[in-house]
């Protein structure tokens, strides 16, 4: 399933989400060919309605799938793609399960999927049986995470297209859209959702559908998080798709657009329009002369990622040259040295250091300390068919796919499964919550949190120890009972010869066992049997008078009863 075919090529396009309506459009007008079918996969079923209505309205011959259609329109539009009358089929992920189209040209993630195997679904539809295909992504700034998984699970490294060269190949580049080419589409959308109010309604609820999808959407690895918050997306250039179409002028003046749109002003919010006399113009002066060092500090490493990033990015565009074999170049790597100093440690870091080592580890302490787990453990966790955590069961969590709903009570369905993280500001899922918090037992192992101590208790209670000494004192009590039945003194038992005394505190068992003899002694004491033959016979006869004429009681009477 990790296998992408190689027939198949791939566009990545960093737009915004405001933008992906346009984009789309511009992709179907001019760069997919008329004759070509393609299948657009959006998020929600509201996402299908509104681009159906948006193209229809621009001259774009579609249709659109969605799981609540009705059997009917979904053959119905089915056979309008399949046959060619329609060449682009807008569905959703849960629709397009089960539709297969042998001759299809190219796929459209217009909402990126969140799972790496889908992206493999959605474009495992083209590109077979020795055709070609492409598959074209839009990206928005909070779906990039997700491409980066992506190429993780693909094990191939994402190409960034390069501002300063025009590389040949498009196949697998991540790049930007050039704004002349988005500005000409949204003027005509404009006015479009100007003409029309159902199109303005359909855009509103497509808009909060997209919000409940974002809130029950898997999040993505917190590593690729990382990778994106360091990346520098001004470095990276125009798509080749559009860059191989404009001339030199016309990149030079988009070159320049980018520019500006980079520039970040060295004065703050409060010395915008003030003079040197007013009070905030001093403040800021005064603060900038405390901190100077650390703005210092902060702008070197600024400058330094942003060399990185350049250097990373032009290294990610020119093709990597093959590498030279032999001992000579095998024998230049290992020779060389990788690394830094060693760092010079104080005398209270070293006093602190002496002091961690000093500390025992869990490894040492298994002879000291009660272990938590057996030994085999570990062992018959990976040979053990179910159970959470096991090695059989992460095998089949990873086998499944599973599909988000493209209808608001499915979305809120999935949401229902995560509960709200305030120190992340996210949807986190419940299961599974309350192992991640670990504590230090004595032997310096960590375990989970939730982990219940009372082993001692189940242990008594599984050999049943509590049992066996209430019996050995009863049956010690009745053997010093019989002995002390003869004449003359009897001599101190064997028990009180050894020093053991009887214990007299109880047992819960032993307690709740006493306390219920009693109640049923007071309670019949009390005349509790002859209250409940009483009431018996009382109810016996008010059965009787509700037999309604079948009684000793006539019907007339019991209706004036009643």
């Amino acid at each position: 399933e990790s296998k992408l075919s190689e027939q198949l090529k791939l566009s990545f396009f960093h737009v915004r989400a405001d933008d992906k309506p346009a984009l789309l459009l511009h992709l179907l007008r001019t760069v997919v060919k008329p004759q070509d079918q393609t299948i657009v996969f959006v998020a929600t079923k509201h996402h299908t309605e509104y681009l159906k209505e948006l193209l229809t309205m621009q001259g774009v011959n579609c249709t659109n799938i969605y799981s609540s259609l009705d059997q009917t329109a979904r053959k119905i539009n089915i056979g309008k793609f399949a046959h060619g009358k329609c060449s682009v089929l807008i569905v959703t992920d849960l629709a397009a399960r089960g539709i297969d189209i042998p001759l299809l040209d190219n796929v459209i993630n217009y909402s990126f999927p969140a799972k790496a195997k889908l992206f493999l679904h959605r474009v495992g539809r083209v590109a077979r049986a020795g055709r070609t295909g492409t598959a074209y992504s839009l990206v928005a700034p909070d779906e990039i995470p997700y491409i980066f998984d992506l190429h993780l699970f693909l094990g191939r490294t994402l190409v960034f297209a390069s501002p300063h060269q025009k590389p040949t190949d498009s196949d697998g580049v991540f790049g930007r859209v050039p704004q002349s080419i988005l500005d000409e589409e949204e003027s005509l959308l404009q006015t479009d959702h100007e003409r029309s109010l159902d199109l303005q309604s359909l855009r509103r609820v497509s808009d909060n559908a997209l919000k409940q999808y974002q809130k029950s959407r898997p999040s993505s690895s917190s590593e690729s998080i990382r990778r994106v918050k360091e990346m520098e997306f001004s470095l990276v250039g125009i798509h080749p798709l559009f860059s191989l179409r404009f001339e030199e002028d016309e990149m030079a003046q988009l070159k320049f657009v980018d520019s500006i749109k980079t520039y970040r002003s060295k004065a703050t919010i409060f010395e915008i329009n003030a003079t040197n006399k007013t009070l905030a113009s001093d403040v800021m002066r005064a603060k900038r002369i405390r901190d100077r060092q650390s703005i210092a500090r902060h702008q070197r490493k600024q400058e330094e990622r942003l060399s990185l990033a350049a250097v990373k990015a032009q290294r990610m565009a020119v093709r990597e040259e093959p590498m030279e074999d032999g001992e000579d170049h095998i024998q230049d790597v290992f020779s060389s040295v990788v690394g830094k100093k060693r760092k010079c440690l104080s005398s209270e870091n070293r006093a602190v250091k002496k002091k961690k080592k000093t500390r025992p580890s869990a490894e040492e302490g298994k002879e000291f300390y009660v272990p938590y787990q057996p030994k085999d453990f570990a062992s018959e966790r990976g040979l053990c068919v179910g159970g959470e955590g096991t090695a059989f069961e992460q095998q089949a969590s990873a086998a499944v796919l599973d599909l988000m709903g493209d209808e608001d009570r499915n979305l809120n369905k999935n949401k229902k499964l995560l509960k709200w993280d305030r120190k992340r500001k996210r949807f986190v899922g419940q299961k599974g919550q309350e192992d991640k918090k670990k504590i230090r037992t004595e032997s310096g192992a960590y375990i989970s949190s939730s982990y219940k101590t009372n082993l001692y208790d189940k242990w008594k209670k599984r050999n049943k120890i509590d049992e066996q000494d209430s019996d050995t004192e009863v049956g010690g009590d009745q053997k010093n009972r019989k002995r002390q039945k003869g004449r003359g003194p009897h001599p101190a038992s064997s028990s009180s010869q050894r020093g053991k005394v009887r214990s007299e505190l109880k047992t819960k068992e032993q307690i709740f066992k006493q306390r219920k003899k009693a109640s049923k002694q007071r309670f019949l004491q009390g005349g509790g049997m002859k209250r409940l033959k009483s009431r018996s016979r009382q109810r016996v006869r008010e059965m009787r008078q509700m037999a309604f004429g079948r009684g000793k009681v006539k019907k007339g009477k019991l209706r004036k009863r009643m």
